[in-house]
Parts: structure tokens; sequence; C-alpha cells
């Protein structure tokens, strides 16, 4: 199946808010459920969020049947990538340009899904 596929492209919607759900989730549980503090909470919902999104793209999404030793280095490998992508856009935009964060963080929430989905697609998951 073609990684631009719409049912391809549909499923890593899907699974992008899955993933987010599970950063959110268990942030607040830890930090207001359990009273812990946020910055550990937030750490902790996001590497949920890693696993989530990884077994997702991986079984679901791209349907790849790449190793997991193969496979999770690379996706690690893109999802720093897609952090430090963020940064850059956030530091150039409302930094270095002082445009508004909203705006700013919101061209960062279409530019970094996308390279993800490129790179996943393209290189994470897909066979030798």
């Amino acid at each position: 199946m073609p990684s631009g596929d719409p049912a391809t492209l549909l499923r890593y919607v899907v699974s992008g808010g899955a993933s987010a759900l599970t950063h959110l989730g268990v942030g607040f549980l830890l930090a207001e459920g359990l009273h812990g503090p946020p910055v550990p909470s937030s750490a902790a919902g996001f590497a949920a969020s890693v696993l989530v999104s990884y077994g997702l793209q991986r079984s679901w999404v791209f349907r790849s049947p790449v190793g997991h030793a193969r496979a999770g280095g690379r996706f690690l490998t893109v999802a720093a990538v897609a952090g430090t992508l963020n940064i850059v856009i956030l530091w150039l935009g409302a930094e270095l340009l002082s445009r508004p964060y909203v705006l700013v963080q919101a061209v960062a929430l279409v530019a970094v899904p996308a390279v993800n989905y490129a790179l996943n697609s393209r290189w994470t998951f897909r066979a030798a």
C-alpha cells in the first residue's frame, strides 16, 4: 500500500489522536490525580504516548514487517528530529520573529506531523 494512500493517512491521524490523548491522559492522571510534579508527569505521559504511537504506527498505520530493533531505533530518531523541528519552528517564529506563540505553534502542529509521516512511511517502517 502506498504511503500516501488515504486509508493510511486516516489511520495516521487516528493514531496521532490516540497518542495525544495518551500523553494528556497519563500526564493529567499523574499531575492532578496523584498530585505529582507537572514536568515529570508530562514526561511520563510523553513516554507513554511514544509507545502507543510506535505500536499503532508499526502494526496498524503502516502495517510494517520491519523488526522492532530496526524500526524502534529509527522511530526514536524520527521522534528526536520532530522534537528538534518543533523547537526550531518555535524559536524562529516566536523568539526571532516575535510572532504570537499560538500562530507559531499552529505552524509547527502542521509541519511536524507532516515530517513525521514522511520519514516514518518512507524510512522507519519501510521493508528493506
